[in-house]
């Protein structure tokens, strides 16, 4: 396989804590509280058959609470245990410990899972039962399996499987990485989601995350083959294909060249023209002004220039929200590739097929989005035969747990890719 100019940090290239939560050293934990029951194994939260999604830091410290119930556990404690020692505010540990509560059905007033105690933690205070021995299997749960497979060029390109239940296979966007995206913020709520209910495939995008770094060809066609290859090497025959933003065009692509693969396609913040193709003389300036930052400052520890697409993307974003996208983008590719991604991107052009889309379409768009015009999946929706179309509100390109309109992006897309 090749290799980057630069390697990846040796954290980004472990696997997601295995198939087993390790907190501190200590084994895994299955038991049962209440109605709930926790398995630290396969990662989930369960109250009956209903299961619980929460964030990796959030299970990780509820993990962390069950194992030292016995005691109350200091701030420090739980930060060494589940940040590594890292440097943590007050404010996002207590984020954590809120999101801990409200999975489990408590809250900062009641306290009868967990109690805090005034300048000194907090404990889990829950009656354990220890060893559920019918907790729901999830085949495969919720941990990646990372493969990877070659593209008709020889590039190697890196996915994903996770979760059980039918399949849904989601195209690569803008900058990933299949292991860091989990314990981002940004995406691992999303990707939770979807592995809960479905056998999620999803892929690095050639030049970056695991995928190979040093490529010769960045291009609309390029994409649709690694695509087309890693369906192949997952054998996955028939699937409902996600696509966000510049996913899109690939999926088009894909959906109009093979129906009979394509159950469903669900497009959201997407575009059939890139911005050098549906530019005016002020985009097209716009566009090289920021390929030249790009090229200056990708690579730097500020993140002044990456700060422009994240701005664009998550508008709304909490700090450590922006904090994870900026490292992301920069961990996931080199300043030679960004620059080569973004105008394969803003040079893509689909619009001469959208009317031989012949499977059944979702459109979703936001009103206000500050990354890819909503006159963009307005057309889209408009030029498939037989398109649904879903506006939602808000400006951020990206829909961010937390945001009213969530749990209605989660249900239009599920909804749909179930059929």
């Amino acid at each position: 396989m090749q290799t980057g100019a630069k390697p990846l940090e040796d954290a980004l290239l472990k696997p997601f804590r295995g198939a087993s939560i390790f907190v501190g050293g200590m084994t895994p934990v299955i038991c049962r509280f209440g109605a709930f029951v926790i398995d630290g194994e396969r990662l989930e939260l369960r109250r009956g058959e209903e299961l619980r999604e929460m964030e990796p830091q959030v299970f990780s410290l509820l993990v962390f609470l069950i194992e030292n119930r016995d005691r109350v556990v200091s701030k420090d404690e739980m930060i060494e245990a589940v940040w590594d020692g890292r440097i943590v505010s007050d404010a996002t540990l207590n984020a954590r410990i809120n999101g801990a509560r409200r999975a489990v059905g408590d809250n900062g007033k009641e306290q009868a899972v967990i109690r805090t105690y005034p300048r000194r933690g907090f404990r889990f205070v829950a009656e354990v039962e220890p060893d559920a021995p019918d907790v729901p299997k999830a085949a495969g749960g919720f941990n990646p399996e990372v493969h990877f497979c070659n593209a008709p060029d020889g590039i190697s390109i890196a996915y994903a499987l996770s979760g059980d239940g039918p399949p849904l296979l989601k195209t690569a966007n803008w900058l990933s990485h299949l292991e860091y995206d989990w314990e981002s913020p940004v995406w691992n709520p999303l990707l939770m989601a979807l592995s809960a209910n479905f056998r999620l495939l999803r892929y690095d995008q050639r030049g970056t995350g695991l995928s190979d770094r040093v490529v010769e060809e960045l291009s609309l066609e390029r994409f649709v083959d690694d695509l087309e290859a890693v369906a192949d090497a997952a054998g996955m025959d028939r699937f409902p294909l996600f696509a966000m933003s510049q996913g899109c065009p690939v999926a088009i692509t894909f959906a109009v060249r093979h129906p009979e693969r394509v159950s469903r396609l669900i497009l959201y913040g997407g575009f059939s023209q890139g911005a050098r193709v549906r530019g005016d003389g002020i985009d097209l300036a716009k566009e090289e002004a920021i390929a030249t930052l790009m090229r200056e400052g990708w690579g730097q520890d500020n993140p002044a220039f990456r700060q422009i697409f994240t701005s664009q993307l998550l508008p709304d974003a909490s700090q450590e929200q922006i904090q994870w996208f900026n490292d992301l983008q920069r961990e996931t590719t080199s300043p030679e590739n960004a620059v080569r991604l973004r105008i394969a991107i803003d040079e893509m052009d689909v619009s001469n097929i959208l009317s031989e889309i012949s499977v059944p379409t979702l459109v979703i768009h936001r009103e206000n989005d500050a990354r890819q015009p909503f006159t963009e999946g307005r057309h889209l929706a408009a030029a498939i035969p037989g398109a649904r179309f879903v506006a939602l509100e808000g400006s951020g390109h990206i829909v961010l747990e937390g945001e009213n309109i969530w749990p209605r992006y989660l249900s239009e897309i599920m909804d749909f890719a179930r059929g």
